[in-house]
C-alpha cells in the first residue's frame, strides 16, 4: 500500500532539504549566510510548494554566466525572475528584499525543481550570476532591491501597475525583520495602505538577530503588528516554523484596502541545535577550527542518513 503525506509533511520535507543543503555548502566554502536559511526555510518552501501560483521556469537548470550590465543589447539580459515563470495575468510575482538570503533562495529553486543541484558548485564564483547577495540577474530575484528595505516599494509599483490593467494574481514580498528598522520601509507600507492596494503579501521572517547582535538590543522594532497596522496594513503573527500556520495566514487573512504582513517569528538555528550556544552572533556563520568543521560535517552525514 502506498504510503500517502499531508501537504504540511511534503512541504516541511522541502523545508529540511533546504537547510540540508545550505549547511553543506557552509561548509564546503568555508563560510555562508546559514543561520538566514534555517530561520525562513519553512516560509520559503510554503511559498513555493503551497501558496504562490507560478509558472514553470523559465531559467535554465544550470543558469548561465554573467550576462554584463543592462545596455543597448538589454533585451538579451537574463533576469533571475524567469526561474519563477511567467510575469502575465494570473500568475503570482515574488520580490526577494533582503539580497543576502540568497543562498537560500537557490537551495528553494533546487528543492522544487526549478534548478539543478549542480548549479550550487558556482555560487560565490567569479562570473556567476549566482552570487552570496542577489542581483536582479540572480536566480529567483527579479530586481535589485538596493542594500536593504527597497523591495516593498518596488512591489507597491508593480502591484499598483497590475491593479490598473485589471489583472489576478498577487505581488509577494520577502522580507527580514532587520528592514523595519528602515524609514523607507514605513513609507512604503503608508503609500500601499493610502491607495488601497491589497493585491500585495510580504512575508516576514522575524528572526529577532542581525549582524550586530538581537534586533531588540540595536533596535526595538516591537510591536511590529501594532506598528503596521498603525500605518494601515494589516498584521497576523504566526509560527514561522508551522507551516500550516503560514498557509493560513496567507489565503485567509482578509485585508481589504491595503496589504497583509504575516509576521513568522523563526529560530536563527532550526534543525542545527550546534548552533544554539553561538547565539546571537549568526549572522555569517563560519568554523572555528578544523574540530569544529569536523563535528558540523558529521551533523550532516548523521542528518541525511536519518532523512534517506
Amino acid at each position: 500500500m502506498t504510503k500517502t503525506h499531508s501537504w504540511e509533511q511534503e512541504v516541511e520535507a522541502i523545508a529540511d532539504i533546504i537547510r540540508r543543503r545550505v549547511l553543506d555548502l557552509t561548509i564546503e566554502k568555508q563560510g555562508c549566510y546559514l543561520s538566514q536559511a534555517l530561520s525562513s526555510a519553512d516560509i520559503l518552501a510554503t511559498l513555493y510548494a503551497k501558496v504562490l501560483q507560478l509558472g514553470p521556469s523559465e531559467g535554465s537548470n544550470i543558469p548561465p554566466k554573467f550576462p554584463g550590465v543592462p545596455g543597448q543589447s538589454g533585451a538579451d539580459y537574463g533576469f533571475g525572475a524567469a526561474y519563477n515563470g511567467p510575469q502575465g495575468d494570473g500568475y503570482d510575482r515574488l520580490l526577494i528584499s533582503p539580497a543576502h538570503y540568497a543562498v537560500a533562495i537557490y537551495a528553494t529553486l533546487i528543492a522544487v525543481g526549478r534548478m539543478s543541484p549542480e548549479s550550487l558548485s558556482q555560487f560565490n564564483t567569479d562570473g556567476s550570476t549566482l552570487e552570496m547577495i542577489g542581483a536582479e540577474h540572480s536566480p529567483g530575484f527579479e530586481l535589485t532591491t538596493g542594500s536593504f528595505g527597497q523591495a516593498l516599494s518596488q512591489a507597491g509599483g508593480i502591484a499598483m501597475a497590475r491593479k490598473l490593467r485589471g489583472e489576478k494574481g498577487r505581488v509577494f514580498v520577502f522580507m527580514s525583520d532587520g528592514e523595519l528598522e528602515e524609514g523607507q520601509t514605513w513609507e512604503a507600507i503608508q503609500a500601499l495602505a493610502f491607495h488601497k492596494i491589497d493585491n500585495v503579501v510580504v512575508c516576514v521572517d522575524v528572526n529577532g538577530q542581525q549582524v550586530d547582535g538581537l534586533t531588540k538590543d540595536v533596535m526595538n522594532i516591537e510591536p511590529i503588528d501594532a506598528r503596521i497596522e498603525s500605518f494601515g496594513g494589516t498584521a497576523v503573527k504566526v509560527d514561522g516554523h508551522n507551516v500550516g500556520e503560514i498557509e493560513t495566514a496567507i489565503n485567509n487573512t482578509p485585508h481589504e484596502n491595503g496589504p497583509l504582513f504575516v509576521l513568522a517569528y523563526t529560530n536563527t538555528s532550526q534543525g542545527i541545535p550546534l548552533l544554539d550556544e553561538r547565539k546571537p552572533h549568526l549572522h555569517y556563520v563560519r568554523f572555528k577550527n578544523d574540530a569544529e568543521e569536523a563535528t558540523f560535517k558529521q551533523f550532516l552525514t548523521d542528518w541525511e542518513r536519518e532523512a534517506s
